[in-house]
């Protein structure tokens, strides 16, 4: 994907989050979270093992903000003023204007509606800042809180993509959810 009206990834705001562009500065919050292995369980990340494992990401993030390439948002706490997660286009189709949301959020935020908040703030600039007619989203079977997610931002249920996803030496079977540009509309009214 290439932003083309937007040179740089713009920062979003919701009530309690900043969705920016992350920094270096921003690997020892992403550490905390990301060497969690019960917040890579479900990822296609294993459990980062060092700090540099996540300076490493954040460098590969800073060449995709470079070449404007579709990446992760840094999840803001306001209240807390750190990185607590990560939301973004994981796979744009510009040809067919669609894409794909991925996401990932620090334990102890869980179950407080942080995601669904970030999930929306960036599903909201997809439909209104961009030409997208659908955004999708997927998560593993067993992964019922990223379900959850997509439910409460609107996305419908699609069906499960067998062993679609290679991750962590095995084939994994998808939950498929997403939305449409009129799905979003009429949600919005």
């Amino acid at each position: 994907m290439t932003l083309a009206r937007y040179p740089d990834l713009p920062t979003l705001e919701s009530d309690r989050l900043m969705l920016r562009k992350m920094s270096l500065e921003d690997a020892p919050d992403l550490f905390e979270y990301a060497s969690d292995s019960q917040v890579a369980q479900y990822t296609t990340w294993t459990p980062h093992q060092s700090l540099e494992d996540s300076q490493i990401f954040l460098n590969s993030i800073l060449e995709k903000y470079q070449t404007h390439e579709s990446c992760d948002w840094g999840i803001i706490h306001k209240g807390d003023c750190k990185l607590i997660g990560t939301c973004g286009f994981v796979n744009w189709v510009q040809a067919h204007h669609h894409a794909e949301i991925g996401y990932a959020l620090s334990r102890p935020y869980w179950g407080q509606g942080y995601m669904p908040e970030a999930v929306k703030a960036v599903v909201t600039f997809g439909f209104q800042e961009t030409d997208l007619n659908r955004i999708e989203a997927q998560c593993k079977l067993a992964n019922h809180s990223s379900a959850r997610v997509m439910e409460k931002v609107g996305m419908n249920y699609e069906g499960i993509l067998r062993q679609q996803m290679f991750s962590k030496g095995r084939f994994h079977d998808m939950k498929l959810y997403a939305i449409l540009r009129e799905d979003w509309e009429n949600l919005s009214k």
